[in-house]
């Protein structure tokens, strides 16, 4: 998973991405019975998740009018 895209976005469009990001990470945490992920592959993906969640709010804390709440 090393090839990068580039792509602009807007803060709101970012703000919308980190939202969604959060439920993403809630249904990986929750996911019961035959939907839920070995605790390694789960692990992985929470990984993953938070690392783009960091980038995409390093790249907001970069620009002067940011809102990162």
């Amino acid at each position: 998973m090393n090839e990068m895209t580039q792509v602009e976005l807007t803060t709101a469009q970012r703000d919308l991405l980190l939202r969604g990001l959060q439920f993403v990470r809630s249904s990986v945490k929750l996911s019961l019975g035959e939907s839920r992920l070995p605790d390694e592959q789960r692990t992985e993906q929470l990984e993953a998740i938070e690392a783009l969640e960091e980038h995409l709010r390093g790249n907001l804390a970069s620009q002067p009018s940011a809102n990162l709440s």
